[in-house]
């Protein structure tokens, strides 16, 4: 299956969705279970392959423990290796040997892991050795880089010795996953203190119990995306909490700006194309930068002019994900480029402003770039004409029954 050819019904999208589980919450989840060494049962487990993966490479000793392409995995199999007895060496596939781990890697080392590059420093491949006997109990950590490394050390951290303080330099980069840990901690038992520049975390027993995973935002998105470009469409997504510690559930406020309203009942979340759509949409997306590809495409088809910030992180995921974006929707006939440095020069923010009215081309070809989250936003060009999208199994990573949802609300779906 190298591409799929997707052809978008006549008239609107009717139809109801079950959602995935979160896979941000889940491999959370499957973290702390690892570190408790105690087995609780998780309800709604995403079939997805990075929680998969984790949940497989957790669940016996391995020599190997090769992450792929999932950098969530790669940053919480670090912290579960870092203080496990025996040698083991971490890897992933070559573009996650290109991800930042060195951050997360340096607190590890003050904290008493025994680590060693194997190729470029900073980067995996990387090995383990037993801890050393002493444990620091504070450790300094720059925020702007992942805030994954930072909810990984939280989970940690009621498993050290001494607890631990978290001291984070710099802006703190998608605070709302960090939020999400915190809140999932306190689930747990496990007490928290917030410092001014930090969190100070004592040790204590996680105090486990049966739970259960919330449906997927971020896989909720691109229905948000498809039913703002559809007119008066009308999709209800199932699984989804009204009070939801994800961040990307602020899809709903943003989507409210782009003509969408959605209500919760008794068939989930509904969504439904009524209202009149903004013809400025500037957000900064700081605390929900997954789903910029989605609405980066939507205001693309719907001809409203974006101003975007919080993107930094973006660079570092499967793909340079602004490169890539600009790239297709220069297909359409719209921009995306980075504003001149003196536009940010009070908010010392970076902007980036999008600009067209996306038009039907013959032909329309995307490659995927190795990135769920790139195939899954370009479905929403369906909406001008059929389109191709190459190696559309790469869904798989978050939501492997994507394109089988789509045929659920009447897209046909051809595989060649």
């Amino acid at each position: 299956m190298n591409q799929l050819i997707l052809k978008a019904p006549q008239g609107p999208l009717k139809g109801s969705i079950d959602l995935p589980g979160s896979k941000s919450i889940a491999n959370r989840y499957l973290l702390i279970r690892a570190l408790a060494k105690e087995d609780f049962r998780i309800a709604h487990l995403p079939d997805s392959d990075d929680t998969q993966l984790l949940a497989a490479l957790l669940s016996k000793d391995h020599e190997l423990y090769d992450a792929h392409h999932a950098g969530t995995t790669s940053r919480f199999l670090a912290v579960y290796l870092a203080f496990k007895e025996g040698n083991q060496i971490l890897t992933g596939s070559d573009r996650l040997k290109e991800r930042p781990i060195k951050g997360l890697i340096d607190a590890l080392i003050e904290l008493g892991a025994s680590v060693k590059y194997l190729e470029k420093e900073g980067f995996l491949p990387i090995s383990f050795a037993s801890p050393k006997p002493t444990y620091r109990s504070k450790i300094h950590i720059d925020g702007s880089v992942s805030s994954q490394f930072i909810s990984a050390l939280l989970m940690l951290a009621p498993t050290l010795p001494q607890g631990l303080e978290i001291v984070i330099e710099g802006t703190l980069v998608s605070e709302s996953y960090v939020e999400m840990t915190l809140s999932i901690l306190t689930s747990f038992g496990i007490e928290v203190k917030r410092l001014a520049n930090g969190y100070a975390v004592k040790a204590q027993s996680y105090r486990l119990m049966d739970v259960s995973v919330e449906g997927d935002w971020s896989a909720a998105s691109y229905y948000f995306g498809l039913c703002s470009v559809f007119p008066e469409s009308e999709i209800c997504l199932k699984g989804l909490h009204p009070e939801s510690i994800q961040g990307d559930s602020a899809l709903i406020k943003i989507y409210h700006k782009l003509g969408l309203k959605s209500s919760f009942g008794a068939q989930g979340l509904c969504l439904r194309q009524q209202g009149k759509p903004t013809q400025m949409f500037d957000y900064d997306f700081s605390n929900c930068p997954d789903v910029f590809q989605t609405v980066s495409l939507s205001t693309a088809l719907l001809g409203i002019q974006g101003l975007y910030s919080g993107l930094s992180t973006l660079a570092h995921k499967e793909t340079d994900r602004i490169s890539a974006i600009k790239t297709e929707i220069s297909k359409l006939g719209v921009s995306l480029y980075k504003m001149p440095a003196k536009f940010s020069s009070k908010s010392k923010k970076e902007y980036y402003m999008q600009e067209g009215h996306a038009a039907s081309k013959d032909d329309l070809v995307f490659p995927t770039y190795q990135d769920h989250r790139m195939a899954m936003s370009l479905s929403q060009v369906s909406r001008l004409e059929e389109i191709t999208i190459l190696s559309p199994d790469v869904v798989s990573k978050s939501y492997p029954r994507f394109w089988d949802d789509l045929v659920k609300l009447g897209f046909s779906v051809q595989y060649s």
